[in-house]
């Protein structure tokens, strides 16, 4: 059975060990400092011996489309051109790194954040299909603001070309794999999703046409980018509300039944996430970020965001009522990712709740307690990944790989992150990912002052 530290491959691209930095958002723009922050925020992943590097989303077009503030996007060559400098520093490291590529859609930033809406009321969001009765309803509500312009068939393979020509750019800046944003309430998974898609022309009207969209951008990259290893999030929509509030959405048997046909399409490895047909705390799970909310330094910008005092303190309280529906469950998607890699021959790459050593070990089947011995457990992936961990500790690489100061300990290894959300919040203010809980800075500052992080 695979460890931690064996290599793998995906697509003809071999990683050097079984752990990833997930993606995240990096907040970093396009502006003049853009590649210095995204340098300052992915290389000590790669620094610390994460085989594969996921930069978070980027979005493919020039306007609309960002789910939250800051984003970068990949649509001008001459920026993507400069991204050179952060893939050259990452495999400085014997690291590898992916591109995140993404359109939010109805989960676009004119559609949530006040201000930005204000200051862009031309914008329209791209959709699918017309909104659904619940997301239309909250618009009358006011909770969110929606001008969705319906993508005819003609403009489907317009926004495929830019995912095409966005995925060729970032393979002449370096970047080693090109990763599709399936899930978490993007265009993408907006495509896959009865919930959102009732079109009735190539890319709708059946499980199998609403994948149509993958299919055609899998075939576009394949056009402009060769043969660059290719991999997606598959959505299931289990955390859904129940019916009769949502009634069409992606079971657990769906997914499988996605990531089947991927593999059949040509994609490279699948990433299996229970996400929400709304973005939501399901996405991320864990504790109510109260110290967040609180933030004196960050109430002026909460509420531009939100729409003045009273929506952001209702926004706050549906995050409470939501950190009660969505328990913090160690290794959410294993499930999935279990019943996935039974039935595809590709990678599976996990994420989700992970935060042990033990749980990656579990995860890839080397159950036994002893690194070098034999296990009876079926893998449940063949990768192991972490997100926020990163926030709380850049170079949790170290701690978590053999040959970190504490490599001899390494399976009973643990993030420091608590998964209390403190971190997410902030970013909708354009706040960078950042651990904001006390405790768990402190600890990273002792770890860090031992050399707990430092690699032989």
């Amino acid at each position: 059975m695979a460890t931690l530290e064996d290599p793998v491959e995906i697509g003809g691209l071999t990683i050097p060990n079984r752990l990833y930095r997930a993606p995240l958002l990096e907040c970093a723009g396009n502006g003049p400092d853009a590649v210095d922050a995204l340098i300052a925020d992915l290389e000590p992943a790669a620094a610390s011996g994460v085989g594969l590097v996921c930069q978070g989303a980027t979005i493919v077009r020039g306007e609309g489309g960002c789910a939250a503030p800051g984003m970068t996007r990949v649509h001008d060559p001459e920026f993507v051109s400069r991204l050179s400098r952060l893939t050259d520093r990452i495999h400085d490291h014997g690291s590898r790194i992916a591109i995140q590529l993404e359109h939010g859609g109805l989960r676009s930033m004119e559609t949530w954040h006040a201000e930005y809406h204000d200051e862009h009321p031309d914008l329209e969001q791209l959709a699918v299909s017309e909104p659904p009765w619940q997301l239309r309803v909250l618009d009358r509500l006011g909770f969110l603001a929606y001008d969705p312009h319906v993508l005819t068939t003609e403009e489907v393979y317009e926004l495929v070309a830019d995912f095409g020509r966005a995925a060729a750019r970032a393979v002449d800046a370096g970047y080693d794999a090109v990763h599709l944003a399936g899930a978490n309430m993007g265009i993408v998974q907006q495509f896959c999703s009865p919930f959102y898609n009732r079109r009735d022309d190539e890319f709708g009207g059946s499980p199998e046409a609403r994948l149509e969209f993958l299919a055609v951008v899998h075939d576009e990259i394949r056009e402009r980018a060769g043969d660059v290893p290719l991999l997606t999030k598959v959505p299931a929509e289990t955390p859904a509300p129940p019916a009769p509030i949502v009634r069409r959405k992606l079971s657990l048997r769906d997914g499988v039944e996605i990531a089947r046909r991927l593999e059949r399409i040509g994609y490279d490895a699948v990433v299996p996430v229970q996400t929400s047909v709304v973005w939501d705390m399901s996405i991320v799970r864990g504790e109510y970020p109260e110290r967040a909310w609180d933030n004196e330094g960050l109430q002026a910008e909460y509420d531009a965001a939100f729409g003045g005092p009273a929506r952001k303190r209702l926004v706050a309280l549906a995050n409470r009522l939501q950190s009660l529906q969505y328990d913090f469950e160690p290794a959410w998607n294993e499930t999935f990712c279990r019943r996935v890699r039974e039935q595809v021959s590709i990678p599976v790459l996990a994420e989700g709740g992970i935060r042990e050593r033990a749980q990656m070990d579990r995860l890839l089947g080397d159950s036994s307690g002893d690194r070098g011995g034999a296990s009876n457990a079926d893998p449940a992936c063949d990768m192991a990944g972490m997100a926020r961990p990163f926030y709380a500790e850049p170079r949790l690489g170290a701690r978590l790989l053999e040959g970190g100061t504490d490599g001899t300990a390494s399976e009973r290894t643990r993030a420091l992150c608590e998964s209390c959300n403190n971190c997410t919040v902030p970013q909708v203010t354009g706040a960078p990912g950042i651990c904001r809980t006390p405790t768990v800075v402190r600890k990273r500052g002792e770890l860090e002052r031992n050399g707990t992080y430092d690699r032989s």
